[in-house]
C-alpha cells in the first residue's frame, strides 16, 4: 500500500534540534514509509502513537490515518518511550 508521510510541527521542530550529520540520515529511511511499511517498524502496544520506526539511535513515532503516515515525534532512544 502507498502512503503519504506528514510530519508534525513537533516532528519538524525535533528535526531541527538533532546534530545536522544525524538529521540528514533521517529523511532517507522516513520516505521509504511511503512504499509500506519497511525497515525496522513495530507496532507498540499500549502506547500512544501506535507504531515506531528505528533508525540508529533514534525513533520516529508514528501513526496510520488512512493513507497518511503521521510522524508526531522523533527522540532518541533514552527518550522516545517516556
Amino acid at each position: 500500500m502507498r502512503y503519504t508521510v506528514e510530519l508534525k510541527p513537533k516532528a519538524e521542530k525535533d528535526l531541527k534540534a538533532m546534530p545536522k550529520d544525524e538529521s540528514r540520515g533521517m529523511y532517507d529511511p522516513l520516505l521509504a514509509l511511503e512504499s509500506g511499511l519497511l525497515g525496522d517498524v513495530k507496532k507498540l502496544t499500549d502506547h500512544w502513537p501506535e507504531y515506531r520506526l528505528r533508525i540508529g539511535n533514534w525513533r520516529a513515532l508514528f501513526d496510520i490515518e488512512g493513507d497518511k503516515i503521521v510522524v508526531c515525534r522523533i527522540r532518541h532512544r533514552r527518550e522516545a518511550h517516556r
